[in-house]
């Protein structure tokens, strides 16, 4: 997506990370700059502001199951190979005792 203005921080950039400006995962001159380009871009503040009423909604609706770690470190490593753009695996993650997921992109 491009709102067809002339930004610093280009909107695709800003949508590729938003979540991780959600959940507050990047450095702060990072969290500035985004900052910086919703207050000049409305279609992308729309979209922050549609991705935040959604996390809050999950969070509201399925806060309290607590993720187990060794899910969460399986799920993070396979972001950081697709982040890399490496091949991933078609296989599930399994979390001991428990129920398969298979991670999508």
């Amino acid at each position: 997506m491009n709102c067809g203005e002339p930004h610093e921080t280009d909107c695709s950039e800003v949508l590729d990370h938003l979540y991780e400006f959600l959940d507050r995962e990047m450095p702060e001159g990072d969290c500035t700059k985004f900052e910086v380009h919703f207050e000049e871009c409305s279609p992308c503040l729309e979209k922050y502001g549609l991705e935040q009423a959604v996390k809050k909604l999950v969070k509201r609706c399925c806060g309290q199951d607590e993720v187990p770690s060794d899910l969460r470190s399986k799920v993070m490593g396979r972001i950081d190979l697709i982040r890399a753009g490496e091949a991933v695996p078609e296989q599930d993650i399994t979390v001991s005792g428990q129920d398969t997921a298979t991670a999508r992109e």
